[in-house]
Protein backbone atom coordinates (compact mmCIF):
# COMPACT_ATOMS: atom_id res chain seq x y z
CA UNK A 1 0.00 0.00 0.00
CA UNK A 2 1.34 3.35 -0.83
CA UNK A 3 0.59 6.81 0.59
CA UNK A 4 0.40 10.25 -1.37
CA UNK A 5 1.10 12.96 0.51
CA UNK A 6 -1.66 15.63 0.38
CA UNK A 7 -0.37 18.87 -0.08
CA UNK A 8 -2.92 21.38 2.84
CA UNK A 9 -5.99 23.53 1.24
CA UNK A 10 -4.35 26.83 3.10
CA UNK A 11 -0.67 26.05 1.58
CA UNK A 12 -2.04 25.97 -1.57
CA UNK A 13 -3.98 29.30 -1.17
CA UNK A 14 -1.39 30.71 0.09
CA UNK A 15 1.07 30.06 -2.83
CA UNK A 16 -1.47 31.33 -5.51
CA UNK A 17 -1.88 34.33 -3.19
CA UNK A 18 1.90 34.92 -3.19
CA UNK A 19 2.09 34.54 -6.94
CA UNK A 20 -0.42 37.04 -7.34
CA UNK A 21 1.22 39.50 -5.23
CA UNK A 22 4.34 38.91 -6.80
CA UNK A 23 2.89 38.87 -10.42
CA UNK A 24 1.30 42.41 -9.25
CA UNK A 25 4.22 44.09 -7.85
CA UNK A 26 5.91 43.14 -11.40
CA UNK A 27 3.59 44.57 -13.19
CA UNK A 28 3.33 47.46 -10.62
CA UNK A 29 7.04 47.96 -11.16
CA UNK A 30 7.06 47.52 -15.17
CA UNK A 31 5.16 50.24 -15.87
CA UNK A 32 5.79 52.48 -13.23
CA UNK A 33 8.08 54.50 -15.59
CA UNK A 34 5.83 56.20 -18.63
CA UNK A 35 6.48 55.67 -21.74
CA UNK A 36 7.21 59.13 -22.43
CA UNK A 37 9.21 60.86 -20.39
CA UNK A 38 9.47 64.48 -21.45
CA UNK A 39 6.48 66.28 -23.47
CA UNK A 40 7.42 69.59 -22.75
CA UNK A 41 7.51 71.75 -25.69
CA UNK A 42 10.98 72.97 -26.99
CA UNK A 43 12.69 75.81 -28.61
CA UNK A 44 12.45 76.36 -32.28
CA UNK A 45 15.84 75.71 -33.52
CA UNK A 46 17.63 76.49 -37.10
CA UNK A 47 21.18 74.96 -37.70
CA UNK A 48 23.21 76.12 -41.13
CA UNK A 49 25.03 73.16 -43.09
CA UNK A 50 27.60 72.70 -40.64
CA UNK A 51 25.43 72.18 -37.47
CA UNK A 52 26.31 75.97 -36.09
CA UNK A 53 23.22 77.60 -34.55
CA UNK A 54 21.76 80.20 -36.79
CA UNK A 55 18.83 81.17 -34.74
CA UNK A 56 16.86 79.85 -31.62
CA UNK A 57 12.79 80.87 -30.40
CA UNK A 58 11.90 80.26 -27.45
CA UNK A 59 9.45 77.60 -25.73
CA UNK A 60 5.49 78.36 -26.08
CA UNK A 61 6.16 77.57 -22.11
CA UNK A 62 8.48 80.66 -22.00
CA UNK A 63 11.38 78.48 -21.21
CA UNK A 64 14.97 77.75 -23.61
CA UNK A 65 14.51 74.15 -24.04
CA UNK A 66 16.71 73.00 -27.06
CA UNK A 67 15.45 69.60 -28.45
CA UNK A 68 16.73 66.16 -26.92
CA UNK A 69 20.42 65.90 -28.06
CA UNK A 70 22.18 62.44 -28.36
CA UNK A 71 25.38 63.83 -27.93
CA UNK A 72 26.71 64.61 -24.60
CA UNK A 73 30.55 66.42 -24.78
CA UNK A 74 32.76 63.84 -22.97
CA UNK A 75 33.68 66.94 -20.65
CA UNK A 76 30.17 67.49 -19.37
CA UNK A 77 30.31 63.63 -18.88
CA UNK A 78 32.89 63.86 -16.88
CA UNK A 79 32.50 66.65 -14.86
CA UNK A 80 28.58 65.65 -13.85
CA UNK A 81 29.46 62.15 -12.97
CA UNK A 82 32.35 63.42 -10.94
CA UNK A 83 29.62 66.23 -9.16
CA UNK A 84 26.84 64.16 -8.82
CA UNK A 85 27.24 60.68 -9.06
CA UNK A 86 30.59 59.12 -9.09
CA UNK A 87 29.71 54.99 -9.21
CA UNK A 88 26.69 56.24 -12.42
CA UNK A 89 28.44 54.06 -14.61
CA UNK A 90 28.09 50.61 -12.03
CA UNK A 91 25.24 51.05 -10.27
CA UNK A 92 21.82 49.75 -11.32
CA UNK A 93 20.70 53.17 -11.26
CA UNK A 94 20.29 53.41 -7.68
CA UNK A 95 23.42 53.74 -5.16
CA UNK A 96 22.55 52.17 -1.83
CA UNK A 97 26.25 53.02 -0.62
CA UNK A 98 25.28 56.82 -1.15
CA UNK A 99 22.00 56.32 -0.27
CA UNK A 100 22.91 54.95 3.24
CA UNK A 101 25.41 57.28 4.20
CA UNK A 102 22.66 59.85 3.22
CA UNK A 103 20.25 58.59 5.71
CA UNK A 104 23.36 58.34 8.36
CA UNK A 105 23.89 61.95 7.79
CA UNK A 106 20.42 63.40 7.43
CA UNK A 107 19.58 61.29 11.05
CA UNK A 108 23.24 62.84 12.44
CA UNK A 109 22.31 65.85 11.43
CA UNK A 110 18.90 66.09 12.48
CA UNK A 111 17.70 67.51 9.08
CA UNK A 112 17.49 66.55 5.43
CA UNK A 113 21.43 67.68 4.50
CA UNK A 114 21.72 64.61 1.77
CA UNK A 115 19.70 63.03 -0.95
CA UNK A 116 22.03 60.18 -2.28
CA UNK A 117 20.46 60.76 -5.64
CA UNK A 118 21.81 59.06 -8.49
CA UNK A 119 21.77 60.86 -12.25
CA UNK A 120 18.95 58.07 -13.13
CA UNK A 121 16.97 59.14 -9.80
CA UNK A 122 17.47 62.95 -10.91
CA UNK A 123 15.90 62.50 -14.54
CA UNK A 124 12.93 60.62 -13.00
CA UNK A 125 12.19 63.31 -10.69
CA UNK A 126 12.74 65.80 -13.17
CA UNK A 127 10.46 63.82 -15.54
CA UNK A 128 7.85 63.61 -12.79
CA UNK A 129 8.01 66.47 -10.76
CA UNK A 130 7.53 65.10 -7.55
CA UNK A 131 7.95 66.26 -4.10
CA UNK A 132 10.71 65.69 -1.77
CA UNK A 133 8.86 63.16 0.66
CA UNK A 134 10.66 60.12 1.85
CA UNK A 135 7.98 57.81 -0.21
CA UNK A 136 8.36 59.90 -2.97
CA UNK A 137 12.27 58.72 -2.78
CA UNK A 138 11.10 55.05 -2.56
CA UNK A 139 8.94 55.52 -5.72
CA UNK A 140 12.13 57.17 -7.54
CA UNK A 141 14.36 54.64 -6.17
CA UNK A 142 11.96 52.46 -8.20
CA UNK A 143 11.59 53.89 -11.42
CA UNK A 144 15.43 54.47 -11.89
CA UNK A 145 15.82 50.95 -11.31
CA UNK A 146 12.72 50.00 -13.71
CA UNK A 147 14.39 52.95 -16.06
CA UNK A 148 17.44 51.28 -16.22
CA UNK A 149 16.11 47.91 -17.85
CA UNK A 150 15.22 49.67 -20.46
CA UNK A 151 17.86 53.14 -21.45
CA UNK A 152 21.62 52.61 -21.40
CA UNK A 153 23.41 54.70 -19.57
CA UNK A 154 24.38 57.02 -22.63
CA UNK A 155 21.00 57.24 -22.98
CA UNK A 156 20.25 58.45 -19.11
CA UNK A 157 23.00 60.55 -19.11
CA UNK A 158 21.43 62.28 -22.77
CA UNK A 159 18.27 62.41 -20.76
CA UNK A 160 19.73 64.08 -17.93
CA UNK A 161 21.62 66.68 -20.37
CA UNK A 162 18.85 67.48 -22.23
CA UNK A 163 16.53 67.94 -19.27
CA UNK A 164 18.39 69.37 -16.15
CA UNK A 165 17.45 73.07 -15.23
CA UNK A 166 20.48 75.39 -15.73
CA UNK A 167 18.87 77.97 -13.43
CA UNK A 168 16.34 80.65 -14.86
CA UNK A 169 13.98 79.50 -17.68
CA UNK A 170 17.18 77.83 -19.24
CA UNK A 171 17.02 73.85 -19.40
CA UNK A 172 19.58 71.78 -20.59
CA UNK A 173 22.91 72.22 -21.41
CA UNK A 174 22.50 73.12 -25.31
CA UNK A 175 20.56 75.99 -23.73
CA UNK A 176 22.69 76.94 -21.09
CA UNK A 177 25.71 76.55 -23.02
CA UNK A 178 24.25 79.34 -25.84
CA UNK A 179 22.86 81.17 -22.94
CA UNK A 180 25.54 81.62 -20.85
CA UNK A 181 28.72 81.34 -23.24
CA UNK A 182 27.28 81.85 -26.21
CA UNK A 183 28.96 78.77 -27.86
CA UNK A 184 27.82 74.88 -28.65
CA UNK A 185 28.51 72.57 -25.72
CA UNK A 186 31.32 71.26 -27.82
CA UNK A 187 33.21 74.13 -27.79
CA UNK A 188 33.37 75.12 -24.13
CA UNK A 189 36.56 74.91 -21.72
CA UNK A 190 36.63 72.92 -18.43
CA UNK A 191 35.80 75.90 -16.43
CA UNK A 192 33.23 76.45 -18.54
CA UNK A 193 31.65 73.30 -18.53
CA UNK A 194 32.36 72.68 -14.52
CA UNK A 195 30.29 76.11 -14.03
CA UNK A 196 27.18 74.67 -15.80
CA UNK A 197 27.57 71.32 -14.18
CA UNK A 198 27.57 72.50 -10.85
CA UNK A 199 23.81 74.52 -11.76
CA UNK A 200 21.68 71.88 -11.88
CA UNK A 201 21.75 70.53 -8.19
CA UNK A 202 20.67 74.04 -7.00
CA UNK A 203 19.77 76.13 -10.04
CA UNK A 204 17.47 78.42 -7.62
CA UNK A 205 20.06 79.45 -5.48
CA UNK A 206 23.20 78.93 -7.65
CA UNK A 207 23.30 80.86 -11.07
CA UNK A 208 24.46 83.54 -13.34
CA UNK A 209 24.53 87.08 -12.29
CA UNK A 210 23.08 85.25 -8.33
CA UNK A 211 25.32 83.80 -5.95
CA UNK A 212 28.43 84.69 -8.39
CA UNK A 213 30.84 84.13 -5.04
CA UNK A 214 28.78 80.44 -4.51
CA UNK A 215 28.63 79.17 -7.88
CA UNK A 216 32.68 79.77 -8.36
CA UNK A 217 33.33 78.14 -4.96
CA UNK A 218 31.61 75.23 -6.46
CA UNK A 219 32.85 75.39 -9.87
CA UNK A 220 36.82 75.41 -8.43
CA UNK A 221 35.47 72.44 -5.74
CA UNK A 222 34.65 70.32 -9.02
CA UNK A 223 37.56 71.34 -10.98
CA UNK A 224 40.03 70.31 -7.53
CA UNK A 225 37.81 66.62 -7.88
CA UNK A 226 38.44 66.40 -11.70
CA UNK A 227 42.10 66.90 -10.67
CA UNK A 228 42.21 64.07 -8.11
CA UNK A 229 40.29 61.88 -10.06
CA UNK A 230 43.17 62.26 -12.78
CA UNK A 231 40.66 63.68 -15.29
CA UNK A 232 42.69 66.89 -15.73
CA UNK A 233 45.91 68.11 -14.53
CA UNK A 234 46.74 70.61 -11.75
CA UNK A 235 47.82 72.85 -14.69
CA UNK A 236 44.45 72.73 -16.91
CA UNK A 237 42.73 72.92 -13.48
CA UNK A 238 44.62 76.30 -12.25
CA UNK A 239 43.53 78.00 -15.71
CA UNK A 240 40.33 76.79 -15.18
CA UNK A 241 40.16 78.63 -12.31
CA UNK A 242 41.20 81.51 -14.07
CA UNK A 243 38.29 81.84 -16.10
CA UNK A 244 35.25 84.27 -14.62
CA UNK A 245 31.86 82.63 -14.72
CA UNK A 246 29.05 83.81 -16.23
CA UNK A 247 27.08 86.78 -15.12
CA UNK A 248 23.85 86.94 -17.07
CA UNK A 249 22.21 85.18 -20.46
CA UNK A 250 23.69 86.71 -23.38
CA UNK A 251 21.76 86.96 -26.62
CA UNK A 252 21.46 83.80 -28.71
CA UNK A 253 22.96 84.05 -32.81
CA UNK A 254 19.89 85.72 -34.96
CA UNK A 255 21.45 85.54 -38.51
CA UNK A 256 17.86 84.50 -40.17
CA UNK A 257 14.97 85.43 -37.96
CA UNK A 258 12.96 85.39 -40.83
CA UNK A 259 13.73 81.39 -41.85
CA UNK A 260 13.64 81.03 -38.23
CA UNK A 261 10.06 82.25 -38.05
CA UNK A 262 8.87 80.61 -41.14
CA UNK A 263 10.07 76.94 -40.12
CA UNK A 264 8.15 77.86 -36.46
CA UNK A 265 5.16 78.76 -38.38
CA UNK A 266 5.44 75.41 -41.19
CA UNK A 267 5.69 73.29 -37.46
CA UNK A 268 2.72 74.82 -36.24
CA UNK A 269 0.98 74.26 -39.62
CA UNK A 270 2.16 70.36 -39.38
CA UNK A 271 4.40 70.80 -42.62
CA UNK A 272 7.06 69.17 -40.16
CA UNK A 273 7.52 66.57 -38.25
CA UNK A 274 9.71 65.22 -35.67
CA UNK A 275 12.20 67.66 -33.36
CA UNK A 276 11.81 71.15 -33.52
CA UNK A 277 15.40 71.55 -35.10
CA UNK A 278 16.55 71.56 -38.17
CA UNK A 279 19.33 71.41 -40.07
CA UNK A 280 19.21 73.59 -43.46
CA UNK A 281 21.32 74.73 -46.44
CA UNK A 282 21.94 78.00 -45.23
CA UNK A 283 26.06 78.95 -44.96
CA UNK A 284 26.37 81.18 -41.80
CA UNK A 285 29.24 82.93 -43.53
CA UNK A 286 27.09 83.81 -46.55
CA UNK A 287 24.22 84.71 -44.83
CA UNK A 288 26.13 87.20 -42.45
CA UNK A 289 27.73 88.63 -45.61
CA UNK A 290 24.52 89.04 -46.95
CA UNK A 291 22.72 90.74 -43.68
CA UNK A 292 25.83 92.89 -44.00
CA UNK A 293 25.04 94.32 -47.60
CA UNK A 294 21.05 94.67 -47.21
CA UNK A 295 22.22 96.83 -43.68
CA UNK A 296 24.54 98.82 -46.00
CA UNK A 297 21.85 99.64 -49.05
CA UNK A 298 19.23 100.00 -46.32
CA UNK A 299 21.29 103.10 -45.03
CA UNK A 300 20.81 104.87 -48.25
CA UNK A 301 17.67 103.55 -49.31
CA UNK A 302 16.02 104.55 -45.66
CA UNK A 303 16.40 108.58 -46.93
CA UNK A 304 13.92 107.65 -49.71
CA UNK A 305 11.16 106.25 -47.05
CA UNK A 306 12.65 102.61 -48.25
CA UNK A 307 12.32 100.58 -45.47
CA UNK A 308 11.99 96.98 -46.34
CA UNK A 309 15.08 95.03 -47.88
CA UNK A 310 15.00 91.03 -48.65
CA UNK A 311 17.20 88.77 -50.66
CA UNK A 312 17.65 85.32 -51.39
CA UNK A 313 20.75 83.58 -52.20
CA UNK A 314 20.23 79.80 -54.41
CA UNK A 315 22.60 77.37 -55.48
CA UNK A 316 21.95 77.18 -59.22
CA UNK A 317 23.18 73.67 -59.67
CA UNK A 318 21.18 71.98 -56.67
CA UNK A 319 18.72 74.35 -55.78
CA UNK A 320 19.62 74.49 -52.11
CA UNK A 321 19.23 78.03 -50.15
CA UNK A 322 22.31 79.24 -49.21
CA UNK A 323 21.44 82.78 -47.64
CA UNK A 324 17.85 83.84 -46.59
CA UNK A 325 17.50 87.45 -45.57
CA UNK A 326 13.58 87.64 -45.14
CA UNK A 327 14.11 91.88 -44.20
CA UNK A 328 16.28 94.20 -41.70
CA UNK A 329 16.39 93.55 -38.68
CA UNK A 330 15.74 96.48 -36.81
CA UNK A 331 13.31 95.14 -34.05
CA UNK A 332 13.68 98.56 -31.84
CA UNK A 333 12.07 100.58 -34.70
CA UNK A 334 8.60 99.30 -35.03
CA UNK A 335 7.76 101.53 -38.12
CA UNK A 336 10.92 99.57 -40.27
CA UNK A 337 8.42 96.73 -39.94
CA UNK A 338 11.03 94.57 -39.47
CA UNK A 339 8.93 91.24 -38.69
CA UNK A 340 7.46 91.34 -42.24
CA UNK A 341 9.54 88.52 -44.28
CA UNK A 342 9.91 90.60 -47.43
CA UNK A 343 10.66 86.80 -49.33
CA UNK A 344 7.14 85.59 -48.79
CA UNK A 345 5.61 88.38 -49.25
CA UNK A 346 3.33 88.87 -52.56
CA UNK A 347 4.16 91.64 -54.33
CA UNK A 348 4.78 93.49 -57.52
CA UNK A 349 7.13 91.59 -59.26
CA UNK A 350 7.79 94.98 -61.73
CA UNK A 351 9.87 93.99 -64.57
CA UNK A 352 11.62 90.42 -63.37
CA UNK A 353 9.25 88.29 -65.69
CA UNK A 354 10.60 89.82 -68.81
CA UNK A 355 13.87 87.14 -68.81
CA UNK A 356 11.07 84.75 -68.13
CA UNK A 357 9.24 85.98 -70.89
CA UNK A 358 12.05 86.25 -73.23
CA UNK A 359 13.23 82.91 -72.61
CA UNK A 360 10.31 81.60 -73.31
CA UNK A 361 9.97 83.06 -76.29
CA UNK A 362 13.63 81.85 -77.50
CA UNK A 363 12.92 78.16 -76.38
CA UNK A 364 9.39 78.15 -78.74
CA UNK A 365 11.01 80.10 -81.44
CA UNK A 366 8.82 83.43 -81.45
CA UNK A 367 12.33 85.58 -81.70
CA UNK A 368 15.95 85.53 -82.17
CA UNK A 369 18.36 87.99 -79.85
CA UNK A 370 18.68 89.99 -82.84
CA UNK A 371 14.82 90.26 -83.81
CA UNK A 372 13.69 93.76 -84.04
CA UNK A 373 10.67 94.57 -82.11
CA UNK A 374 9.05 98.19 -82.27
CA UNK A 375 9.42 100.85 -79.63
CA UNK A 376 6.98 102.90 -80.49
CA UNK A 377 4.52 105.17 -78.63
CA UNK A 378 1.30 102.32 -78.51
CA UNK A 379 -2.30 101.92 -77.73
CA UNK A 380 -4.01 98.22 -77.34
CA UNK A 381 -7.48 98.48 -76.33
CA UNK A 382 -7.26 101.37 -73.97
CA UNK A 383 -3.72 99.93 -72.65
CA UNK A 384 -1.05 102.27 -72.90
CA UNK A 385 2.63 101.57 -72.42
CA UNK A 386 5.27 103.99 -71.61
CA UNK A 387 8.91 103.26 -71.07
CA UNK A 388 10.63 104.02 -68.11
CA UNK A 389 12.59 107.17 -69.61
CA UNK A 390 9.05 107.95 -71.50
CA UNK A 391 10.96 107.98 -74.65
CA UNK A 392 10.98 105.51 -78.07
CA UNK A 393 14.30 103.94 -80.05
CA UNK A 394 11.95 103.21 -82.73
CA UNK A 395 13.01 99.58 -83.43
CA UNK A 396 15.67 97.31 -81.26
CA UNK A 397 16.95 93.82 -81.03
CA UNK A 398 15.17 91.96 -78.85
CA UNK A 399 17.78 91.14 -76.13
CA UNK A 400 18.66 95.09 -75.99
CA UNK A 401 15.21 95.21 -75.30
CA UNK A 402 15.66 93.38 -72.55
CA UNK A 403 18.76 94.67 -71.34
CA UNK A 404 17.32 97.88 -70.72
CA UNK A 405 14.02 96.59 -69.53
CA UNK A 406 11.94 98.54 -72.04
CA UNK A 407 8.51 98.27 -71.39
CA UNK A 408 6.88 98.76 -74.96
CA UNK A 409 8.61 95.71 -76.73
CA UNK A 410 8.09 93.75 -73.55
CA UNK A 411 4.68 94.53 -74.47
CA UNK A 412 4.22 93.50 -77.80
CA UNK A 413 6.03 90.93 -77.33
CA UNK A 414 4.05 89.38 -74.71
CA UNK A 415 1.29 90.19 -77.29
CA UNK A 416 2.80 88.10 -80.05
CA UNK A 417 3.19 85.25 -77.51
CA UNK A 418 -0.06 85.73 -75.76
CA UNK A 419 -0.61 86.15 -72.58
CA UNK A 420 -2.94 83.28 -71.65
CA UNK A 421 0.02 81.25 -72.86
CA UNK A 422 2.24 83.25 -70.40
CA UNK A 423 0.54 82.82 -67.94
CA UNK A 424 0.07 79.09 -67.95
CA UNK A 425 4.03 78.87 -68.02
CA UNK A 426 4.32 81.38 -64.97
CA UNK A 427 2.04 77.89 -63.48
CA UNK A 428 3.87 75.62 -64.21
CA UNK A 429 7.18 77.09 -63.64
CA UNK A 430 5.63 77.49 -59.69
CA UNK A 431 4.24 80.65 -59.88
CA UNK A 432 1.01 80.14 -56.86
CA UNK A 433 0.14 83.99 -56.35
CA UNK A 434 -1.42 84.36 -59.33
CA UNK A 435 -5.18 83.96 -58.12
CA UNK A 436 -6.79 85.45 -60.76
CA UNK A 437 -7.88 84.14 -64.55
CA UNK A 438 -5.21 85.33 -67.44
CA UNK A 439 -7.97 87.98 -68.66
CA UNK A 440 -7.95 89.64 -65.37
CA UNK A 441 -4.38 90.51 -65.99
CA UNK A 442 -4.04 90.72 -69.78
CA UNK A 443 -0.32 92.60 -71.38
CA UNK A 444 -0.06 94.38 -68.16
CA UNK A 445 1.50 90.86 -66.59
CA UNK A 446 4.53 91.46 -68.10
CA UNK A 447 4.84 95.11 -65.92
CA UNK A 448 3.67 93.60 -63.01
CA UNK A 449 0.31 93.52 -63.36
CA UNK A 450 0.25 90.59 -61.16
CA UNK A 451 1.57 89.80 -57.96
CA UNK A 452 4.62 87.62 -56.96
CA UNK A 453 6.94 86.54 -54.11
CA UNK A 454 10.92 86.87 -53.97
CA UNK A 455 10.96 83.37 -53.39
CA UNK A 456 9.32 82.03 -56.03
CA UNK A 457 10.77 84.24 -58.61
CA UNK A 458 14.59 82.95 -57.40
CA UNK A 459 13.50 79.73 -57.84
CA UNK A 460 12.08 79.88 -61.68
CA UNK A 461 15.62 81.95 -62.09
CA UNK A 462 17.40 79.36 -60.67
CA UNK A 463 15.41 76.98 -63.04
CA UNK A 464 16.72 79.18 -66.21
CA UNK A 465 20.26 79.11 -65.07
CA UNK A 466 19.99 75.45 -64.45
CA UNK A 467 18.57 74.89 -68.34
CA UNK A 468 21.27 77.11 -69.86
CA UNK A 469 24.05 75.13 -67.68
CA UNK A 470 22.92 72.31 -69.18
CA UNK A 471 22.71 73.20 -72.02
CA UNK A 472 26.20 74.26 -72.74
Amino acid sequence: MSYKFKRPEWLTKTRSVLLSVVLILFLLFWFCLPRHLFNSPTSYIIDDDQGQLLGAAIASDGQWRFPYDTIVPEKFKQCIIAFEDKRFEHHPGVDFLAFARAIRQNIKAGRVSSGGSTITMQVVRIATRHKRTFLNKLLEMAMALRMELTYSKAEILALYSSSAPFGSNVVGLDAASWRYFGRSPQQLSWGEMAALAVLPNAPSLVHPGKNSKILLRKRNQLLDKLTKLGVIDKNTAQLAKLEPVPERPVPLPSLAPHLLERFKEDYQSGNHEGPTRITTTIKAELQQQVNNILERHHTVLAANHINNIAAVVLDVETGATLAYAGNINHHEDTTMQSDVDVVNAPRSPGSTLKPLLYAAMLHDGFILPNSLMPDIPTQIAGYHPENFDLGYDGAVPASRALSRSLNVPAVKMLQKYKYERFYELLKKAGITTLKQPADYYGLSLILGGGENTLWELAGSYADMARVLMRTI
